[in-house]
């Protein structure tokens, strides 16, 4: 089984060498997603997305119970792609046995990634509870009673004090 990162271009032929006194240019590395916005967010999702109905799921998505919540929507979950994110760019870097990683990279990423960001998504307190198959339920995120306590005070209560 050969596996790709999804969006990564195949090269077909070498790049070409930096000529002399030119320093090759560094390797871009990937925004967490949760920094992205717009098209760049919308790209980053849908290269995640690949990923994960294309190799994650049908590799390591075991069966959907009420103890094992999967939602068919995981996208329009903010955790669940945080997480998703984070596993994929590991991924990404331990899967390659011919990086630093080395040929334990993989092993790593199982043990270090794989296990625990699947054991929280799957969790049925986790961000997929109350999700059925074919039925997305949206979370609300915990309410606070002030959004920012220590910033500076609005001008209607500093006038009161």
């Amino acid at each position: 089984m050969s596996v790709r990162t999804p969006g990564a271009a195949q090269e077909t032929e070498a790049p070409p060498e930096p000529s002399a006194g030119t320093p090759a240019p560094a390797p871009s590395i990937p925004k967490f997603i949760l920094y992205l916005e717009g098209p760049e967010y919308a790209q980053t999702l849908r290269r995640l997305t690949l990923w994960v109905h294309h190799v994650l799921l049908p590799v390591y998505g075991r069966e959907v119970t009420s103890m094992a919540p999967w939602c068919s929507r995981w996208w329009d979950h903010p955790e669940a792609v945080a997480q998703l994110h984070a596993l994929w760019l590991a991924w990404g870097e331990l899967s390659d046995t011919g990086s630093d990683s080395g040929m334990s990279g993989p092993a790593s990423w199982h043990r270090d990634y794989l296990n625990p960001v699947m054991l929280n998504l799957r969790d049925p307190a986790g961000p997929f509870a109350g999700c059925k198959p074919g039925s997305h339920r949206k979370k609300e995120a915990p309410p606070v009673d002030v959004v920012d306590p220590f910033g500076p005070r609005p001008e209607s209560q500093a006038a009161r004090t």
